[in-house]
């Protein structure tokens, strides 16, 4: 098997990879797929030094790679809500099976794959440099949502972090308001983050 046909089995594996996943998530009697995820694992592995690889092939190898990657932290984030069941507000954004917050209304909107609700996830900040746990929550819920809509996941956490103090800061000396409320949400199909004084 060529190097172009070794990536174009492993696309096909990918995809298969990727429904097959949604099927047992939504699905309490199946079993996730592991022999197929150790198939894809295998590929990954087989042409991960890339020597073979001109610079095309390696480019869409590592596009791939980079794909299952999110795909596989996603996937693990999802087995544990389910095996532990809903704790934090961010896993809501999962959409797993049993612990959706809004079951009648995630129906209308399975085209974007994260909670239908108008805001997905909101949470308030006075003092956003000594709410670090709060930070990673709100970080984490922004992250699943963009993840699950397909959008692309740029910023580390601690980037984040000085974001939301500074804008914390910006708006509460603006509006002279206590708080700060930041908010998950969907508009046009595409995850924003918003942020509004709140008294």
């Amino acid at each position: 098997m060529t190097v172009d046909e070794e990536l174009n089995h492993l696309d096909s594996l990918l995809r298969r990879l990727k429904i097959e996943y949604e099927v047992y998530f939504n699905n309490p009697t199946k079993r996730p797929p592991a022999d197929l995820e150790w198939k894809v694992l295998a590929l990954l592995r087989k042409n991960g030094d890339g020597t073979r690889m001109n610079f095309t092939q390696r480019f869409r190898y590592n596009e791939m790679a980079q794909r299952y990657a999110i795909y596989s932290d996603l996937w693990r984030k999802k087995m544990r809500i389910r095996e532990e069941g809903y704790r934090r507000p961010q896993d809501a954004l999962l959409s797993v099976q049993g612990v959706r917050e809004v079951e009648h209304e995630q129906k209308h909107h399975q085209a974007y794959g994260v909670s239908a609700q108008p805001r997905a996830f909101s949470m308030a900040f006075t003092d956003a440099a000594a709410q670090s746990e709060e930070v990673e929550r709100l970080y984490n819920a922004l992250v699943a949502a963009k993840k699950k809509s397909g959008e692309a996941v740029t910023g580390s956490l601690d980037s984040f972090s000085s974001f939301v103090r500074k804008k914390t800061d910006q708006i509460r000396k603006q509006y002279g308001c206590p708080s700060v409320e930041y908010s998950v949400e969907l508009q046009d199909g595409q995850v924003k983050l918003k942020a509004k004084a709140k008294t």
